[in-house]
C-alpha cells in the first residue's frame, strides 16, 4: 500500500484507504475516492495530480494525494 502521489502515471489503481480529518475524508469521498474504487493517474503537473475516477478527471494537490492509499 502506497500513497497516491507515489504511484506511476497510467497505472490502474484501487483505493485501499482514505486518511485525514473527517472533513478531508468526506471531501475526497464526495469526489469519488472511496475504498474499493478504481482510478488512474492521467498526469502530474507542478505538484498537482490529475486523476481519472468514475469517468471524470479530477485535479488534486500532492497533500491530498498523500492521504489516498492505493
Amino acid at each position: 500500500m502506497i500513497p497516491l502521489n507515489l504511484a506511476e502515471t497510467g497505472e490502474e489503481l484501487t483505493v485501499k484507504r482514505v486518511g485525514g480529518s473527517a472533513e478531508v475524508k468526506q471531501h475526497l469521498e464526495d469526489l469519488g475516492f472511496t475504498a474499493g474504487s478504481t482510478l488512474s493517474i492521467v498526469n502530474k503537473l507542478g505538484g498537482n495530480i490529475i486523476v481519472r475516477v468514475k469517468e471524470s478527471r479530477i485535479a488534486i494537490n500532492e497533500e491530498m494525494a498523500r492521504r489516498i492509499m492505493v
